[in-house]
């Protein structure tokens, strides 16, 4: 991918280049599902984890977990979930938001005072359309989708998975963007366009 595409993945629809990427080892814990999702989702986390060089760990020092996952039938559930309202401010109004908007996923990020990734929530509501998707295409989706901040708009237009051979695979030029982005000599989160530049600079080093 070339600068101007990668740029397009980052640059939100009101128009900022906003990247960020995780600062800290992932914590995950998921909620709501059995335990041969729960695998699933765990595999999922550990793929693109070691794609990005990112660590997994038991616990974060922080927040105990920084991974949050839940799955559920409607989303007036969320507010019966213990303490989720001090992790998420203003829950009650998010929800009705959500279930007016007839949405079935929503990703809630929070960031460190570099502006790196610290936390990020996944809220999947399983209703026809997230029932009928494998559970390893939805997993590993949601993972790619959480672990860059990226634009608004990136996946709109396509989704970042693709099927090979009857498997589904992370996109390769995705997977590029991502293994890119965890360089250790790039910021944990930038604000100008010239970061599509070094990003794009790793792409093609690395092919």
């Amino acid at each position: 991918m070339d600068a101007t595409e990668i740029e397009d993945l980052f640059e939100r629809s009101t128009g900022e280049y906003v990247f960020a990427r995780w600062g800290r080892p992932l914590a995950p814990i998921v909620f709501g599902v059995a335990d041969e999702t729960l695998g699933v989702v765990k595999g999922a986390i550990e793929a693109v984890g070691a794609l990005a060089g990112l660590e997994l760990a038991e616990t974060d020092p922080e927040l105990g977990a920084n991974f949050m996952w839940f799955f559920f039938r409607e989303w007036s559930e969320l507010e019966d979930v213990p303490d989720l309202d001090r992790l998420v401010p203003d829950l009650g109004p998010l929800v009705s938001r959500l279930e007016e908007a007839g949405a079935n996923q929503y990703r809630i990020f929070r960031f460190d005072e570099a502006g790196a990734i610290r936390a990020c929530f996944v809220f999947l509501k399983m209703d026809a359309e997230l029932s009928a998707i494998p559970a390893q295409t939805l997993a590993l989706g949601q993972v790619v989708q959480s672990v860059l901040l990226w634009s608004d708009r990136a996946f709109s237009g396509q989704s970042p998975l693709a099927v090979a051979n009857d498997t589904v695979i992370l996109r390769p030029e995705i997977a590029g963007v991502i293994r890119a982005a965890y360089d250790p000599v790039l910021p944990g989160a930038a604000q100008d366009k010239s970061h599509a530049m070094r990003l794009a600079a790793r792409v093609g080093a690395a092919q």
